[in-house]
């Protein structure tokens, strides 16, 4: 099920509704020096960015696609497939307040591990799962990965060789912060919450 699907089916059951004003972000600290970055494939790229940039040492989360074959692809490329793009978000953060390790750790427990064909209800191979690490980042996501995977039985979400990750348009940036009614009905509708729950308990991010 592709995701304009899927909001054209909770607008009929009466789920979006026109927004509101957005509420102004609140103002982060300064960073004080250089910044990394970390780059997640966890399905809906909507969703994942939500999940990161209000954490806190997180500079910034833009939503985009990685891992694949052509340069400079358009959401409509993607979702309609032989891209071989996943929706993706590159993380920016100030590795003095958040480390990657914390990072990595906190998307498994944003996604389905054991799902092969996309996440909760959007369906497709554009919407797979990956940690894209570079060489430095790849032990360090290794390790996490050995760690979550021992809580979940069929684990699948790969840690791949890091990829040109390339921004998606205006329109799909801070989605659910500036649609926050639209997200919200989008994301009870796919059962978000109570999915994670099932696999992760209390320890369930997204």
């Amino acid at each position: 099920m592709r995701r304009r699907f899927t909001i054209a089916v909770v607008a009929a059951l009466g789920l979006i509704v026109a927004c509101g004003p957005n509420p102004a972000p609140e103002a982060a600290p300064p960073v004080q020096g250089p910044v990394e970055t970390a780059v997640f494939a966890g399905g809906c790229f909507w969703s994942v960015e939500k999940n990161f940039e209000d954490v806190p040492g997180v500079v910034s989360a833009v939503s985009g696609f990685a891992g694949g074959r052509v340069s400079n692809p358009t959401y409509e490329q993607v979702v309609r497939g032989g891209t071989g793009h996943l929706e993706a978000v590159q993380v920016t953060f100030d590795p003095r307040r958040i480390t990657y390790r914390q990072l990595v750790d906190r998307f498994w427990r944003t996604i389905d591990p054991t799902d092969v064909g996309g996440q909760f209800c959007d369906r497709g191979a554009s919407y797979g799962t990956a940690v894209f690490a570079t060489a430095a980042q790849k032990p360090i996501a290794q390790a996490s990965r050995s760690e979550a995977a021992s809580r979940v039985r069929g684990f699948v979400t790969p840690v791949r060789d890091a990829a040109r990750f390339w921004p998606a348009g205006p329109e799909h940036q801070d989605f659910a912060r500036r649609n926050p009614v639209r997200y919200g009905g989008y994301s009870r509708f796919c059962g978000r919450d109570s999915q994670l729950r099932t696999i992760w308990g209390d320890q369930a991010a997204g």
